[in-house]
């Protein structure tokens, strides 16, 4: 047994577990769908795979793809709007729930450069535990972390 925080967990140093997990996509709400969309085309390169109705809440739904990363965008009427704290990286994890989605880049400095070029929202560039990490912001607000694994 390990000790975590003062608890004991089971240790599996062979990565073995009853059942196998992978990435798949990750998701947001947005007011402008069309608008999210070619933000994502124009600023990460992702590309529109399908866009349909989403009728349980009488929105929309693009699905996103970058290679094997996909993501899923929602309009739906009525939302209430992304709280300012959601929109700074230390104060939103203030509030409970998910942060932000994160790429891995081969280098920080020049993918927020190219970043600035288009017009995007850059929160910071900082040099923390041996890498450089970036936050961004879309178009609603949304963060997005960008990371350069050292």
């Amino acid at each position: 047994m390990k000790q975590r925080f003062g608890r004991d967990i089971l240790a599996m140093a062979d990565n073995t577990h009853p059942f196998e997990l992978k990435y798949h996509h990750a998701g947001i709400s947005v007011p402008d769908l069309e608008a999210s969309i070619e933000w994502y085309e124009t600023m990460l390169g992702f590309e529109v795979e399908r866009c349909e109705p989403f009728p349980p809440l009488q929105g929309k739904v693009a699905f996103m793809r970058r290679g094997d990363m996909a993501f899923e965008i929602f309009e739906v009427p009525g939302a209430a709007p992304l709280p300012e704290d959601r929109r700074v990286p230390n104060k939103d994890l203030l509030t409970h729930g998910n942060k932000h989605v994160a790429f891995a880049v081969k280098d920080v400095r020049a993918t927020v450069e190219v970043l600035k070029e288009r017009g995007a929202d850059i929160v910071f560039v900082l040099d923390i535990g041996g890498g450089t990490v970036s936050f961004i912001r879309d178009n609603s607000g949304n963060l997005i972390e960008l990371f350069q694994q050292p």
